[in-house]
């Protein structure tokens, strides 16, 4: 398909239509062939979205889906997830799970089996094992190593500012001065471009109903208790079937602030072409942080879809799957950043 990579990067959109649709974030080709053969076989929206992120969660995509990956600052992965079903726009979400490596398969059960939308921490787990999850480690050999080479680097990088000792420099226990200073921000530099991204998900029906979820275990590193974007609706994965549905991926901790998936539901509601309302939510967000590691997929209750991203030093281009009708089998596409 190099044909319709030049289409997409010339028109940055994407003109043909047809349905289902099926799109997630980065080049995660397992996730999309799965959550395309669930539909195939005439499983829901929302099973397709389920099984889809599931298989990274498996997979450990990137390392930052999944058990194995991204240990916090004790050295823990915890996972954050959600699903949302825009037909009854009911959401499943957990955060901060431990112990338990199939996040978004409990984050639906919150849906079938509780009239709660979020539940965290220790107490989710429980939850989980209720609804019959195995209750199991999710460090590995690989979490380990990068948690105490992290250690070994004097905890750099890390989330924290304005405490003592100088987290700029050494570990913690930190506690904030007597007398407050502030320093300006640390920016980027030091965290590297790919230091945590998630697989969000859309799923446009045949019928046009619309689902969306992601699963990730977070920003590499981080404070524990963090969560981030991906298990908060509107902000890590939105789905209206009146609409369209979207998600987005990269700097959660700036992204969430500007909910930036319901937003990009919202402009295709009012008919902006998805990936033009891909490219609102990020040129929204690049007004109060024009480095900030992200992007954002969107598509619409036609079939029609985009992507955006902000362009910044080492991310210059987004990667994400298509799975239509007139793919004959998922496709990885591209779309230079803004």
């Amino acid at each position: 398909a190099p044909l319709l990579l030049v289409v997409l990067q010339v028109a940055g959109t994407a003109s043909a239509v047809a349905l289902p649709v099926v799109i997630n974030t980065w080049a995660f080709r397992k996730a999309a062939e799965t959550a395309w053969r669930v539909l195939q076989l005439g499983g829901s929206e929302l099973d397709a979205v389920e099984r889809g992120c599931g298989q990274c969660e498996i997979d450990q995509c990137d390392g930052s889906v999944g058990y194995g990956g991204s240990p916090d600052e004790s050295g823990e992965t915890t996972l954050d997830a959600m699903i949302m079903d825009g037909n009854t726009m009911e959401v499943g979400a957990v955060a901060d799970l431990r112990h338990v490596k199939n996040a978004i398969g409990v984050a639906r059960k919150v849906i079938e089996y509780t009239k709660h939308t979020l539940l965290v921490g220790e107490s989710a787990s429980l939850f989980a094992v209720r609804m019959g999850f195995p209750y199991e480690d999710l460090t590995t050999q690989k979490s380990l190593s990068v948690y105490s080479k992290w250690l070994n680097e004097s905890c750099q990088p890390n989330f924290w500012k304005n405490v003592v000792p100088d987290s700029a420099k050494s570990c913690g226990p930190y506690k904030r001065p007597e007398k407050v200073t502030y320093k300006e921000e640390q920016t980027i530099s030091q965290r590297s471009v790919h230091n945590h991204d998630t697989i969000g998900m859309v799923v446009i029906g045949g019928s046009g109903t619309v689902a969306s979820g992601t699963s990730t275990n977070g920003a590499v590193h981080k404070i524990p208790g963090r969560v981030g974007d991906s298990p908060i609706a509107g902000a890590g994965s939105y789905a209206d079937s009146t609409a369209g549905g979207a998600a987005a991926t990269g700097d959660g901790d700036i992204m969430m602030r500007f909910l930036p998936s319901y937003q990009a539901v919202e402009y295709m509601r009012m008919g902006t072409d998805p990936a033009v309302a891909c490219q609102k939510v990020i040129s929204r967000i690049q007004k109060y942080a024009p480095k900030f590691f992200g992007a954002v997929i969107c598509a619409n209750t036609t079939g029609s879809y985009g992507a955006a991203c902000n362009k910044i030093p080492g991310f210059t281009q987004f990667h994400f799957m298509v799975s239509s009708p007139l793919l004959s089998q998922p496709t990885e596409q591209v779309v230079d950043c803004i």
